[in-house]
């Protein structure tokens, strides 16, 4: 019986955990956004900030959309979140670096 109770309770509250996360990877979008497209900062400071902005929204999606923290007494699943950290990071990097040595490619 508890069960059903925790579970009709689930479904009339309001999610504000997933509307605070979503608002918050709104507004790290439109940062990312205005350091490209409106700041004077050199290319390279822009691209950092990017990819701190990036990591920042992944690691805030990992905690709010991704469940991390269900499971195994509420604790943080450290190892799926080191295992998403280097998928990112190689699919980030190498991304990157294709793109620089395309553009470099079609610049000769």
């Amino acid at each position: 019986m508890a069960e059903n109770k925790n579970t009709a309770n689930a479904h009339t509250s309001v999610p504000w955990k997933h509307i605070v996360g979503f608002a918050l990877s709104i507004i790290l979008t439109l940062l990312a956004v205005w350091v490209a497209l409106y700041s004077t900062l050199d290319y390279n400071v822009k691209v950092v900030i990017i990819f701190i902005f990036a990591f920042i929204q992944a690691a805030l999606q990992l905690l709010m959309f991704m469940h991390m923290t269900e499971g195994r007494d509420g604790r943080i699943q450290v190892g799926n979140i080191l295992f998403a950290a280097f998928i990112a990071i190689v699919v980030v990097i190498g991304s990157y670096w294709v793109m620089e040595i395309g553009h470099m490619n079609h610049l000769m």
